[in-house]
């Protein structure tokens, strides 16, 4: 049985950090992000997550 985690893994930590990203982009100029330092934590977390979701399709890729 060929079953890898990395695949499922990857997908949707990709598509959260796509969503998480975009949300980020959309909220940029927006007061909430006070309370952070004016650091925007949606997008900083949503390109950590695409990143890592992609380096696990890649590993996954690279294995098989």
């Amino acid at each position: 049985m060929n079953l890898d985690i990395r695949y499922p893994l990857g997908w949707i930590f990709v598509a959260f950090g796509v969503v998480l990203g975009l949300y980020g982009l959309e909220t940029i100029h927006n007061g909430m992000y006070a309370a952070s330092m004016n650091l925007n934590l949606n997008l900083i977390w949503g390109v950590v997550m695409l990143g890592f979701g992609a380096s696990m399709l890649f590993l996954a890729r690279r294995a098989s």
